[in-house]
């Protein structure tokens, strides 16, 4: 390439040499300058009209939506102006006038007083389990002994100890127990116990003031009181395959509050708690969904339990056994169901063997057990599916009223 075609020459593809723009450039530089001062000197303008309006106060602007806005004083206006560092606001602490009773009601009885009445009848309930141990609420029934709580709290219990307000710790004896409207009675060697006044729960109303008392979470938070009103009565609750009327609270309850009072605004217990809506629905963040067993069932069941141990007309398999353990299905290579211990008189079913169908609902935990069994009555005649020796066999069985 000769030096002339390489002086003429540029990349991007250009072959001619850029153009000279500086004075285009030079004409926009002054008219935008131009322009500035205009805006300039019409901002200074305004600043002053608007200092000799305010200055008697507040402007009122309206829009044309008729909404009105109002200027706020300079003075007023957050970090307008630092405080005089001598002359600071100090914070002036005022002596209590002296303690109030907190009073739920007109004519009951304040917190303080509705839990001082009834502590002493509330128990804390721990259980030993074949796989670990679990805790629960109970409430004095009597002073020779007697305790309700919830059937889910004894259920599969080896040993139950129950922690009295007192200090003691004294062995229990489990009297009854009733899956359908999980309640149990327990009973313990002591003559000198508090019971509980129970209140008529068919008066209450929506809106009354409860508390409940309890062991949320464990024995560590033992007698925690929460308060609330009756969110609803007679609400029908679907739980593990049975249909049960409760009185809704939106009392605090949580793991651990099981078989403790629901207690009205006359320290009455109203009711025996029993579940919230987080144990049996996958509704995460749900709160204030308590409920409670009304004490007018608690009296029906609990006086049959004390009499004769049981409920009548609760149907009945007449088998005993245990729950076949995760450890034994993988290392004995076993199904799970109920392994059998003892049974009634029947020429198919043996000791050893592990249920595990009822009418073809599989079985796996006492939960299921019951739910398979409240669809029927004492004297209907069931299917089952039984496991032995490697091998699945059904039986007919007749259900018995249990406890008989």
């Amino acid at each position: 390439m000769d030096e002339r075609n390489y002086q003429h020459s540029y990349e991007n593809g250009s072959t001619q040499p850029p153009k000279n723009h500086g004075g285009v450039i030079a004409v926009v530089l002054c008219s935008v300058i131009f322009l500035c001062g205009i805006l300039s000197a019409l901002g200074l303008w305004n600043r002053i009209g608007q200092n000799d309006n305010t200055s008697s106060g507040n402007v009122n602007f309206s829009n044309t939506d008729n909404s009105t806005y109002t200027s706020v004083p300079a003075t007023s206006v957050p970090g307008a102006s630092a405080p005089d560092p001598e002359n600071q606001l100090q914070l002036q602490l005022q002596p209590v006038p002296g303690q109030v009773d907190n009073v739920p009601q007109a004519g009951g009885l304040g917190l303080q007083e509705i839990y001082e009445k009834n502590i002493p009848s509330v128990v804390s309930i721990i259980c030993t389990l074949s796989g670990g141990s679990s805790s629960g609420t109970g409430v004095v029934l009597s002073e020779n002994g007697y305790l309700v709580t919830n059937a889910h709290v004894v259920s599969g219990a080896r040993e139950i100890q129950v922690l009295l307000t007192d200090g003691r710790t004294l062995a229990a004896h489990l009297v009854g127990a009733d899956s359908l409207s999980d309640l149990a009675v327990l009973y313990v060697n002591a003559q000198d116990l508090i019971p509980a006044q129970f209140g008529d729960s068919t008066q209450l109303r929506v809106g009354d003031a409860v508390v409940a008392i309890g062991d949320p979470l464990g024995v560590s938070l033992r007698g925690t009181m929460t308060d609330g009103i009756v969110s609803a009565i007679n609400r029908d609750v679907e739980t593990n395959g049975r249909t049960m009327t409760l009185i809704q609270t939106n009392a605090a309850l949580n793991s651990g509050n099981s078989g403790g009072p629901l207690i009205n605004c006359h320290g009455q217990v109203i009711g025996i708690n029993t579940m919230k809506i987080g144990t049996f629905a996958d509704d995460a963040g749900v709160e204030g969904l308590g409920f409670a067993i009304p004490s007018a069932a608690v009296k029906e069941i609990v006086d049959q339990l004390i009499s004769q141990g049981f409920v009548s007309g609760r149907p009945s398999l007449g088998l005993e056994g245990e729950w076949v353990s995760s450890f034994n299905q993988q290392f004995r290579r076993i199904p799970a169901g109920l392994y059998i211990t003892s049974t009634p008189e029947h020429p198919l079913i043996r000791a050893k063997d592990i249920l595990m169908y009822i009418d073809g609902v599989r079985v796996t935990e006492q939960e299921e057990l019951n739910t398979a069994l409240y669809a029927h009555q004492a004297g209907d005649t069931v299917t089952l599916i039984l496991y032995r020796d490697g091998r699945q066999y059904s039986a007919e069985i007749t259900l018995t009223e249990a406890g008989k």
